[in-house]
């Protein structure tokens, strides 16, 4: 603990980690909140999950896109302007009564405008601390980021179910606005220039850790999206129930990202993360009694933060730091779309087999999870005892010999 109370004592880190935490929430509110809000007024989780759909495909065009922008027009500009247009296309859904292809269409601009923060973020961290703190660091903002995709579902539940979707859905403009100004403002933002990639767009994706990394990542919030859905589908709109074990989900990942921060990330180490995952979240889905998910959903959280913390090591050390943006903005695409797509199937199972139908779906994508890592094993760097910064850019010089 008392390195990661140095890491915030560093100046400025305490400070842009919240902002971007805050900014970033509504990416881990949005799905189950447009899940809950068309399910009610369309009486369909199916069609919650082709609005869901739509969402994904902009997501999944924009975070590479958007990220790379960065680089040319600097990161100001890029994500001043898509937060305007995300809010403004996310509050047409909650307040405008549309039908399901005008939905749809609305959500794909808002996919395609989500603002690209965890690329800027992530490619600003190894600028602000020394080599030997960046592993810790993300292991921090892991957890922090746990904070978005597990805490962020509760505060939908509890805002949805005992206020109204509309609510829950205007809730995460909220963050969008308040947390995106905050974060545009931070000095960070001016004191990091992102250099121009001269590479083609999606030349990154050829670094196997960089792949291994964005699959993963999409099949562990697929995961963990599932479960919330089918979380919310057993307890019901009415009861505080959904809310406290997603809470206790997200305490489990908390816990585990900060228990297994320091630990030595070798080639083993994303395999053996997601087996706990798989792991709890399997016996999860053996009863849906409210006391039986609490107990294991926590296991499964404490492999959660952990995994992605060495995710984002993996990606930071095999890139170069003209090309980090978009390798995180292929991370990110990956678990956004991951929280789409997650939540659209355990919809639609949630409705041809109920409640159980998402614990099995989740338990499916936990166990491709474990098995990714586990086959891609050689494309998982050895880290123990090495540096995570990006490689730095290099070029010819010329040179005079006499």
């Amino acid at each position: 603990m008392a390195s990661y109370s140095n890491l915030l004592r560093t100046r400025g880190v305490g400070r842009i980690m919240a902002a971007q935490l805050v900014a970033r929430f509504p990416f881990g509110m949005l799905s189950l909140a447009f899940l809950l809000h068309i399910q009610r007024v369309h009486d369909s989780y199916g069609s919650a999950g082709l609005v869901l759909a739509a969402l994904s495909i902009g997501q999944a065009i924009a975070g590479p896109l958007t990220s790379r922008l960065m680089g040319r027009w600097g990161m100001r500009p890029v994500i001043g302007s898509t937060i305007a247009v995300c809010a403004v296309a996310i509050s047409i859904i909650a307040l405008v009564p549309l039908s399901i292809p005008v939905t749809m269409g609305v959500a794909f601009a808002a996919g395609l405008t989500m603002p690209p923060i965890q690329p800027a973020v992530r490619t600003i961290y190894p600028k602000m601390v020394n080599s030997k703190q960046l592993t810790p660091l993300f292991s921090l903002d892991a957890s922090a980021q746990e904070i978005i995709w597990v805490v962020g579902p509760v505060i939908t539940t509890f805002t949805a179910t005992q206020i109204g979707t509309v609510q829950g859905i205007l809730l995460a403009v909220i963050f969008l606005v308040v947390g995106g100004a905050w974060f545009l403002t931070s000095p960070e933002l001016g004191r990091v220039r992102i250099p121009r990639s001269r590479r083609r767009l999606g030349a990154v994706l050829a670094k196997p850790p960089v792949l291994l990394a964005t699959i993963v990542g999409f099949l562990l919030v697929a995961t963990c999206a599932s479960v919330e859905a089918g979380v919310v589908s057993t307890f019901g709109h009415g009861g505080a129930e959904a809310g406290i074990v997603l809470a206790v989900f997200a305490v489990g990942s908390l816990v585990g990202g900060l228990a297994l921060g320091h630990t030595p990330i070798g080639p083993w180490a994303l395999t053996q993360r997601m087996l706990i995952v798989f792991v709890g979240i399997g016996v999860s889905a053996l009863s849906l009694n409210v006391w039986w998910l609490g107990v294991f959903l926590f296991l499964a959280g404490v492999g959660i933060a952990p995994a992605l913390a060495v995710m984002f090591s993996i990606v930071s050390s095999s890139v170069r730091f003209s090309d980090t943006a978009e390798a995180y903005g292929w991370v990110g695409t990956g678990q956004l779309i991951g929280a789409a797509v997650g939540s659209a199937l355990a919809g639609f199972m949630i409705d041809s087999h109920g409640p159980s139908g998402a614990f099995v779906t989740a338990s499916a994508l936990a166990f491709a999870g474990f098995l990714v890592p586990l086959l891609g094993r050689r494309w998982h760097p050895d880290l123990r005892g090495k540096d995570a910064s990006p490689i730095p850019d290099t070029e010819p010089i010329a040179t005079v010999t006499g």
